[in-house]
């Protein structure tokens, strides 16, 4: 028998093969007929984790979080946050989720960076659940200035700013909008007191600035009136008090967990903010 002739012949049993179980599919006409691998697939797909960080800081402040996530088995992607002012940096968000994932997707956000996702995930369906850590969650038409005063604590809520920030001049920016960083010797105390003196110092050395604009722009409709919240609360915050945080959760009825942690919680206590963001993953449709 030529080797043509064998290739033939197992085409043909190949082929009879498949038609005998698509007419067994046929005749049972019940979902039963799926294959049990297949069932798995459908009922375990993760939803998309997408983080957005805060002012001051870049993707890697959730690099520990980040890093548990995928082991678990997460989709985790860092969305671009240019942080010069809260409407291009929600829209800068929203576009990544459309165009850069698929499926159910889980959005947090760190400190103003809650204020983005706040933004960013209306008129998103597949926006399942929103993770805040010791981030601002604001109302429409409330500011960043407002909420970071509106209880006692914050070491940024000061009569003078110059006294905490250091303004350099954005010449790109038309309408002389100025970049805000937080004065070096400040920045450990205020967000990260409990991790070592050097990694508060190398923190504070590498700042990404804040365009000084997007603390006063007045945020749009809130997605949390919609979509289901967490909020993990650093007790000991100082950038954006926990009291305030805590009020921020009771009006969007999220679900709240707290922790002896500083504003920098996904660095001082990566463990405990993971699964929070996992049980808003969970909740969004995923299985563990």
């Amino acid at each position: 028998m030529t080797m043509h002739a064998s290739f033939k012949r197992r085409g043909a049993a190949l082929l009879a093969l498949a038609a005998a179980a698509t007419a067994t599919l046929a005749a049972t006409g019940s979902a039963d007929a799926v294959p049990a691998h297949a069932a798995v697939q459908l009922t375990t797909t993760k939803p998309t984790i997408v983080l957005v960080h805060g002012a001051w800081a870049d993707a890697s402040s959730f690099a520990p979080v980040a890093h548990r996530l995928q082991h678990d088995g997460y989709t985790v992607l860092d969305a671009p946050n240019p942080l010069r002012g809260l409407s291009t940096d929600a829209a800068s968000v929203a576009a990544f989720v459309n165009q850069a994932t698929t499926g159910p997707v889980v959005l947090v956000g760190h400190s103003y960076g809650g204020a983005v996702i706040t933004n960013a995930a209306v008129g998103i369906p597949r926006v399942k659940a929103l993770s805040y850590i010791d981030a601002y969650a604001p109302a429409q038409g409330e500011t960043l200035a407002q909420l970071t005063g509106a209880k006692p604590g914050s070491l940024l809520a000061v009569a003078d700013p110059h006294t905490v920030f250091d303004a350099v001049q954005d010449p790109s920016q038309p309408q002389g909008d100025q970049d805000l960083y937080v004065k070096r010797d400040l920045f450990p105390k205020a967000f990260a007191g409990k991790l070592p003196a050097g990694v508060g110092a190398e923190l504070a050395a590498a700042q990404t600035p804040i365009a000084a604009g997007a603390f006063n722009e007045k945020s749009g409709t809130a997605a949390w009136q919609t979509v289901p919240s967490w909020f993990f609360i650093g007790t000991k915050d100082k950038v954006l008090p926990a009291a305030e945080q805590q009020a921020m959760a009771a009006r969007a009825h999220g679900e709240v967990v707290t922790a002896d942690a500083d504003h920098l919680s996904m660095l001082e206590v990566p463990s405990a903010v993971t699964k929070l963001i996992e049980k808003a993953a969970t909740s969004a449709g995923g299985a563990r």
